[in-house]
């Protein structure tokens, strides 16, 4: 019997309430839009339903703009893998802009594949 081909869909995207890690529970959508505002603590990004694909790996790109490091240096993508936790799962990737808020300004895109394949990417223009 074969297994069940995995399926994805992007729920919301734009502006969110403030991310709580150490909560089960998403933030909620604020605003659909693809333009953010360079405000401290901001929170940006978006939700992704993935179905019959549990204990599957996905990986996570934020590419945001050269963003300078503690040591001056332009940070690289954030880059992340995750286990996909249930056969109905909800993801949130976000980010938010932090100070120095200045260094936060251009084009930030987040991205999701799994299988090797992109199934979510949004490119969101902060300033």
């Amino acid at each position: 019997m074969a297994k069940p081909k995995p399926e994805s869909k992007l729920v919301s995207y734009g502006i969110y309430t403030k991310w709580d890690a150490k909560s089960k529970a998403l933030p909620e959508l604020q605003r659909f839009t693809l333009e953010v505002p360079l405000e401290l603590d901001v929170e940006f990004g978006m939700v992704v339903n993935i179905r019959k694909a549990r204990g599957k790996q996905i990986h996570c790109c934020i590419a945001h703009p050269d963003i300078p490091g503690e040591d001056g240096k332009v940070m690289p993508p954030f880059k992340d893998t995750l286990y996909v936790r249930s056969n109905n799962w909800d993801f949130f990737l976000g980010d938010t802009i932090w100070a120095p808020i200045d260094t936060k300004r251009g084009a930030w895109t987040l991205s999701i594949e799994l299988d090797d394949k992109v199934i979510a990417k949004k490119t969101f223009q902060v300033g």
